[in-house]
């Protein structure tokens, strides 16, 4: 029996979404686009949807549940380039869990009180063992376990949207206190790392029912639902904190915007919701990290401990969660991001170039990928040069990704004498 129609498969997208876009990017990208961050969010859903389309018309013909690794193959052929690619993916999953699980030991620990590195950390690394467990079960419990906890989130969020819009103060979303155009557009790059998640969808491909029909409605449904919850929530923190405010709580903005409308209760409450948003968004992607995993063991370009059976799910799994721990441990939660971000969009900016060389077995508009391709080029421009303006080491530690995994590829090749190859050859339906 399939897992995932319609519902289950957009619950599933926006589960990854909402955890790591309201509760870890809002502040972050709020402290730098003031109060037109939610312009932000809105040019980065369209990149998002645009993106979402030509992933989906992917899916649909080479259904897999490798996602964007099997899209990379198709699209380069079987060589040196699709198969770095593929590790390069792998790992910016594996970075964007990192930042997810960091956000929820931040709310943990402001919740409880005991706020400090050790704390948040720690609350990180628990969240992350949970729900390995929890995937080791399999898909079905992770359709179901995402739409019970899709919809407590997505209530509370929606109500204290509602609330605090009637609670803005004008003068914070005022015009003369707008920063210059060039910051909103300098955050794209974080507010599209709240959108990221929408690529799981695909990666239930061959758990969907009929996904010729299925796809594009979950992709569209889920990227639009939340594109309107982040413009609305970012309206309402934005509308409730001075920028002075939110600069000096944007690790948990959201929770603080939550203070002024409905106290120390509601703080507690958003912080509750927060670890709810962020538990989810880690059970949805640590999904898609154990498929890719999966699926770049069986190609060959993972090692072959990836590929052992455990339960229903498969040892990668448990080696991807080990992998993400590192990162929370020595990485703070804005390099994550944006080091999550560049190679994300690097990665799938990419593969929409791969898809116009294929766009006649896709069947997919061809002006519509173009655009996809030109967003997220785009995006990553304006990343770079925020990032650099700023001398922070996001450029050097994306050079170092992207070092690492035409080195991973290049010996596995070399020593395992393996080879990527396509798994899809005709459409399954």
């Amino acid at each position: 029996m399939k897992a995932f129609d319609t519902k289950k498969a957009a619950m599933l997208g926006i589960g990854s979404m909402v955890g790591a876009g309201i509760f870890v990017v809002i502040g972050q990208a709020g402290s730098i686009a003031g109060n037109i961050v939610w312009l932000s969010f809105v040019l980065g859903g369209l990149v998002a949807l645009l993106s979402g389309y030509s992933l989906a018309k992917l899916a649909i013909r080479f259904p897999s549940r490798g996602g964007i690794v099997e899209y990379l193959v198709q699209g380069y052929g079987e060589g040196v380039f699709s198969g770095a690619m593929s590790v390069m993916f792998y790992f910016a999953q594996l970075v964007a869990v990192a930042a997810v699980a960091k956000g929820f030991g931040e709310y943990g620990a402001r919740l409880m009180g005991y706020h400090n590195d050790y704390v948040i950390n720690l609350y990180a690394v628990l969240i992350i063992l949970i729900f390995m467990g929890i995937n080791l079960i399999g898909a079905s419990v992770v359709a179901k376990s995402e739409s019970l906890i899709v919809g407590i989130k997505i209530f509370i969020l929606v109500v204290f949207t509602i609330v605090a819009l009637f609670t803005i103060n004008p003068v914070y979303l005022s015009i003369k206190d707008m920063p210059p155009m060039n910051d909103m557009l300098f955050a794209i790059g974080l507010t599209f790392f709240a959108y990221q998640g929408f690529s799981v969808i695909t990666n239930t491909v061959e758990d969907m029912q009929n996904p010729s029909k299925t796809m594009l409605k979950a992709m569209f449904f889920a990227i639009v639902f939340v594109m309107v919850l982040y413009v609305g929530t970012s309206l309402a923190v934005l509308g409730n904190l001075s920028l002075s405010e939110v600069i000096k709580a944007k690790d948990y903005a959201l929770a603080q915007a939550a203070y002024p409308v409905f106290g120390d209760v509601g703080f507690k409450i958003m912080a509750i919701t927060a670890l709810l948003a962020t538990a989810s968004a880690i059970n949805a992607t640590l999904y898609s990290v154990a498929e890719i995993g999966y699926t770049l063991a069986k190609d060959g370009e993972l090692p072959k401990i990836y590929e052992y059976n455990v339960f229903n799910s498969t040892e990668g799994l448990i080696v991807s969660s080990v992998l993400i721990i590192p990162m929370v441990i020595f990485f703070n939660l804005s390099q994550i991001t944006i080091v999550a971000t560049m190679v994300v969009l690097l990665v799938q900016s990419l593969v929409h170039l791969g898809h116009l060389k294929i766009i006649s077995k896709t069947k997919a508009n061809f002006l519509v990928v173009l655009l996809a391709f030109l967003g997220m080029f785009g995006v990553i421009v304006l990343t770079l040069v925020y990032s650099y303006q700023n001398n922070n080491y996001t450029i050097m530690y994306v050079g170092v990704v992207v070092i690492i995994s035409f080195l991973a590829e290049g010996g596995f090749r070399r020593f395992k004498n393996r080879t990527i190859s396509k798994k899809c050859i005709i459409n399954k339906g």
